[in-house]
């Protein structure tokens, strides 16, 4: 199906007339007809029949009117949104992310980038960490925040904080109640039933958290696996074992589960901002000194949460709580 055949289209089943639509799009009749039976050819339907001297839409035409509209019109956007561009009359600026750093400084941040600058279009890409090197590399986004640290000649990577490891556990568990002001112990955690995510790909936030364990002198009995945040704590919230998040991550409410701070400060995630070495633009700068400046108020804000777990009550009464 091409965009043309679809714009013929839409000028005959305007106007219901082809003779009329072919003026309008300043062509013989007999070449739009063609188009026309080429396109339902192809679709195998009718999309429009004959009543007397008129046309009528069929049902499969009325609602390939319906979606090609909207097609075209997305098409129509892309296109003027890339010459703006391509005549430096707007600026594109692309974010990546991992999705757990939304629970922190990032969507403030989002906020602040898409409303600084009228002629700048943001794009947001979910993508891992690696995703992100490839993506930064490629030009398909400016900027990314992940949790991964690496190694590339052509990319700038920068700590903005390392992000508390809070423990996720059923919210019967009797942990919650006996874990006290210092915090969850690394040992009474290993030592019980644990859900590692993400499963894949890998190397990922799972091989962090197994590091630090073995680290601490522990192995992890691993009993099941997930490939999202949620998923994964769902997974406890349904019994199958424990886990640990980014501490931004409490303020997930759930009423089946409980959070807790763990008692040694050497359990935490990094969050890393990256960006193009070479990339100079002011417009970039802006962000990135942003991006610091969100994150260290974050990380004053995170760290008296080690003082006490985190149950519902608490959450229900201040959702907002930053962890």
């Amino acid at each position: 199906m091409k965009l043309r055949q679809l714009r013929y289209f839409q000028v005959v089943a305007r106007e219901l007339n082809v003779t009329r639509a072919a003026e309008l799009l300043h062509m013989a009749q007999p070449p739009l007809s063609r188009q026309i039976r080429s396109l339902e050819d192809e679709l195998g339907v009718a999309l429009f029949v004959r009543e007397g001297r008129a046309l009528k839409l069929t049902d499969a035409g009325r609602f390939l009117l319906e979606q090609s509209l909207q097609v075209t019109a997305r098409i129509d956007e892309i296109a003027a949104a890339t010459r703006a561009i391509g005549q430096h009359r707007r600026i594109w600026f692309g974010i990546g992310f991992v999705p757990s750093t939304l629970y922190g400084f990032v969507p403030e941040l989002i906020r602040r980038v898409r409303s600084a600058d009228p002629q700048v279009d943001v794009g947001l890409s979910e993508m891992t960490s690696l995703q992100q090197l490839e993506a930064l590399k490629l030009g398909r986004i400016d900027i990314g925040f992940g949790r991964i640290p690496f190694d590339d000649p052509e990319i700038e990577r920068e700590v903005l904080m390392a992000e508390p490891l809070a423990a996720v556990l059923p919210i019967a568990h009797p942990l919650l109640k006996t874990c006290g002001r210092k915090g969850l112990s690394v040992g009474d955690l290993a030592a019980l039933p644990f859900v590692l995510y993400p499963a894949r790909p890998r190397p990922s936030y799972a091989d962090q958290v197994l590091d630090q364990f073995r680290s601490a002198g522990y192995t992890l009995n691993v009993v099941q696996e997930a490939n999202e945040l949620q998923t994964a704590i769902g997974l406890v919230a349904a019994g199958l074992g424990v886990t640990v998040v980014p501490a931004s991550v409490q303020r997930l409410y759930r009423d089946d589960i409980g959070y807790a701070p763990l008692d040694s400060s050497a359990f935490s995630s990094p969050v890393i901002v990256s960006y193009r070495r070479e990339d100079r633009r002011e417009f970039l700068a802006r962000t990135i000194a942003l991006a610091r400046e969100l994150a260290a108020a974050e990380a004053l804000r995170a760290a008296p949460s080690r003082s006490s777990p985190s149950r519902p009550d608490v959450l229900r009464q201040r959702p907002d709580t930053p962890a």
